[in-house]
């Protein structure tokens, strides 16, 4: 059975990928110089792997079932979920630090209950802790997903972000009472701000924008808006998903 869509053709990229054709085939170069292509005893794969790459930046962006993506590259629905396995965890985004980041969380609806809570919209959601350089906007560090009732103060520690991050100089909303990073100033009740407190809290405000954009740009890939991948699939989707966001930004 042979498919519609392949990364042969250039024009089939933009659209699945979020793309351009450049900058997917600087993605596959760098995929395969980290070894994301060996070769293995038994049967091989029925895709290269650019076809493959394409495969697993199509379920995430347009967020069709297995069975409807499979015939569209020509091949049966579990070898499209074997490719997903195997290829998603390599497309992860590689972590890096950078002198001022800017933290927040964003929940993603997710279908796995055990990894999942209800969040105050009584869906169920696990909440990501997203970091981000603040002058180029790229993604540096993305949290291991927690449940959508963890407030972000905790999940900012539990999810790892915290560690990867270190003690850079990192800003945040008012959620993160506690943390030690940066935040707005607090108006106490009958006081009002003085003038220089508030012009840091508009520029505040105006920087940590920002991750908003950001998360905005993320979830274009429409697996971010309901998650149906199990265990650490929502984790490698958002890491991912992560990755293509900076390429797509940065080349």
């Amino acid at each position: 059975m042979s498919g519609v869509i392949t990364a042969s053709e250039p024009s089939w990229i933009a659209p699945f990928a979020g793309l351009s054709p450049r900058f997917f085939s600087k993605l596959v170069t760098a995929l395969r110089r980290e070894g994301a292509d060996p070769v293995r005893k038994g049967r091989p794969w029925a895709l290269p792997l650019e076809d493959r790459v394409l495969l697993v930046a199509a379920y995430w962006r347009t967020n069709l079932t297995l069975r409807q993506l499979a015939p569209l590259f020509g091949i049966s629905k579990s070898a499209a979920d074997r490719v997903i396995d195997h290829l998603g965890p390599s497309l992860a985004l590689q972590p890096r630090k950078d002198t001022v980041l800017i933290v927040d969380g964003t929940l993603v609806p997710t279908r796995d209950h055990t990894i999942a809570e209800q969040s105050k919209n009584y869906r169920y959601f696990t909440n990501h802790q997203v970091v981000i350089d603040a002058e180029t906007r790229l993604v540096v560090v993305v949290g291991r997903p927690l449940p959508g009732n963890r407030n972000d103060c905790k999940a900012w520690e539990e999810s790892g972000a915290k560690a990867a991050v270190g003690k850079t100089t990192t800003i945040a909303d008012g959620g993160y009472q506690g943390t030690g990073l940066v935040m707005p100033y607090r108006r106490r009740a009958g006081e009002e701000l003085p003038e220089w407190k508030q012009t840091h809290n508009k520029s505040h405000k105006q920087i940590r924008a920002r991750v908003e954009h950001v998360f905005a740009r993320m979830k274009t890939w429409k697996i971010l808006r309901d998650c149906r991948l199990k265990g650490e699939g929502v984790h490698h989707a958002m890491l991912g998903v992560a990755r293509l966001h900076n390429l797509n930004l940065a080349g």
